[in-house]
């Protein structure tokens, strides 16, 4: 399983303490939280008729202009604004406890305009160290602490779980759930094993963990690091039943539990996101999903916009900078807006690649993870003052323009994209330009109260284009209105109509 290299990432950097925000000792006491309360959308609750007479003139432009295009799509329940929040490492000499730093932290994502935390595994006990297990917090009343921090701040925040992996050396584990497709030895003493979704006890075990998950802590949803692998590939176990078709471009078993899954959540109204592996989509034909998280291991940003720029909405890209390389920070919204996709960012505690100082020496000098670790942490001894790495899929040094440019497209994107809007995607064919659009130049077109074109140059020379009705930069506004627009080399622009 090539994602699982984010344990060599997490293990992290090293002393780099001058690099990060001083963290009171204070702690935020809390109880058991309640969710966030559903957010009447503004289409429903404050349009006034001119506002819908607008919509529907835009909608109108579009429809009547847009002959051809790669796809359209109606947005509805929508939250662009997400961050991978790192609560802290896992294992370590003290696990992550939720303070006034985290406050602070949450403050600064809540004026991001972030508008769901997403916690990956560090939440929860996978190795039985703290008194948790696999599906419970590490740090329970750290955990219900945090919980209530984002929920204050009218934020969401999902959780990691896997319907697929497990650690083998678990005394719940039982061998009869796995058909040993996937085992992770070399991340000792993380040895996860894929668990076959057609496993009558494995879905047992899994399902009611997840429903205490939902049910106990008040969390608004779960990021699936879902994974499937073809059943038809090899023999099933005693324990498993094979009631649906399974072939190389459908997977039943993994499908039915998947859409199980997704309608508890959502009958919670909860939020499902899913990562299956690179750029993969999971096959099935039902809706089992509300995210899908793709970049882990891609290494070329213009083969992710190509490879996934069709997947069924909402995607959102996460390059994975641990082994990518990006010109600058620009390149990650050139790629994305224009299909509807807006990237994740990282934030929480930066990584300290404390996990191998774990007392006891479970990680073996021989381990990916070990070797991971003391890499970062020589070169954080080494360049003490470098911007931290703020999470698993983080370069190392970090990305100090990574905040401020995420923010800036953030700004723009919303509005574009609220409640209600049409998208037409990788637009071909259309009477919204003077001519032809040039090669390498993709076009997009939002529309709603306001109409939004979107600019993009994917090649490596300048281009003109012109519109055929006058629009203003949405980054400029005192430039005024125009229909002839400079696009430099590989870069974005998003403009809205001056009528």
């Amino acid at each position: 399983m090539k994602r699982r290299d984010f344990l060599k990432s997490s293990a992290g950097a090293g002393p780099i303490a001058s690099a990060i925000p001083a963290r009171p000792s204070a702690s935020v006491a809390g109880g058991l939280p309640e969710k966030t309360a559903p957010i009447s959308a503004a289409i429903l609750k404050s349009f006034t008729p001119e506002d819908h007479r607008r919509r529907l003139q835009n909608i109108a432009r579009c429809e009547q202009g847009v002959r051809q295009c790669l796809r359209k799509h109606l947005i509805t329940d929508y939250l662009p604004g997400q961050c991978v929040y790192h609560l802290g490492e896992y294992p370590a000499r003290k696990i992550w406890d939720p303070d006034d730093w985290d406050e602070q932290e949450l403050d600064r994502l809540k004026a991001h305009n972030i508008g769901m935390i997403h916690l990956h595994e560090e939440w929860n006990d996978v190795l039985r160290l703290y008194g948790g297990h696999k599906f419970a917090p590490a740090n329970p009343a750290g955990f219900r602490r945090f919980i209530d921090m984002v929920h204050r701040r009218g934020m969401k925040v999902i959780v990691y779980i896997s319907t697929g992996f497990f650690q083998q050396t678990d005394p719940d584990f039982r061998p009869e759930w796995t058909r040993q497709l996937c085992s992770t030895r070399q991340w000792l003493p993380y040895q996860w094993v894929w668990c076959s979704p057609a496993s009558a006890g494995w879905r047992a075990y899994l399902l009611k963990h997840i429903a205490r998950i939902l049910d106990e802590y008040g969390v608004d949803g779960l990021y699936n690091d879902s994974m499937s692998f073809s059943l038809s590939q090899t023999s099933p176990t005693p324990d498993e039943v094979l009631a649906f078709e399974e072939t190389s471009a459908h997977d039943g078993a993994f499908e039915d539990l998947m859409a199980i899954i997704y309608a508890e959540v959502k009958r919670r109204g909860g939020i499902v996101k899913v990562h299956q592996n690179a750029n993969e989509v999971p096959r099935t034909r039902l809706k089992i999903y509300d995210y899908l998280w793709v970049g882990e291991t891609v290494q070329n940003i213009d083969k992710l916009r190509d490879e996934v720029k069709n997947h069924p909405p909402y995607v959102v890209p996460c390059l994975d900078m641990s082994v990518a390389k990006i010109e600058r920070e620009e390149e990650l919204y050139l790629q994305a807006i224009p299909y509807m996709q807006f990237p994740v960012l990282l934030g929480g505690h930066p990584l300290t690649g404390d996990p191998t100082l774990y007392p006891g020496n479970i990680f073996p000098p021989e381990s990916d993870v070990t070797k991971g670790s003391h890499k970062h942490m020589d070169y954080y001894r080494a360049h003490p003052n470098d911007p931290p790495k703020a999470g698993c899929w983080d370069s190392v040094p970090g990305r100090p323009e990574m905040r401020p440019t995420h923010a800036k497209w953030l700004k723009q994107y919303l509005p574009m994209v609220e409640e209600g809007t049409w998208a037409y995607l990788e637009i071909t064919d259309s009477n919204l330009f003077a001519q032809p659009l040039p090669a390498n130049v993709v076009a997009s077109a939002f529309a709603n109260r306001d109409l939004y074109l979107v600019l993009a140059n994917y090649g490596q020379s300048p281009v003109e284009i012109e519109t055929a009705d006058a629009y203003i930069a949405v980054d400029d506004n005192a430039a005024g209105s125009q229909k002839r627009w400079k696009l430099e080399r590989r870069s974005l622009h998003i403009l809205r109509g001056s009528a």
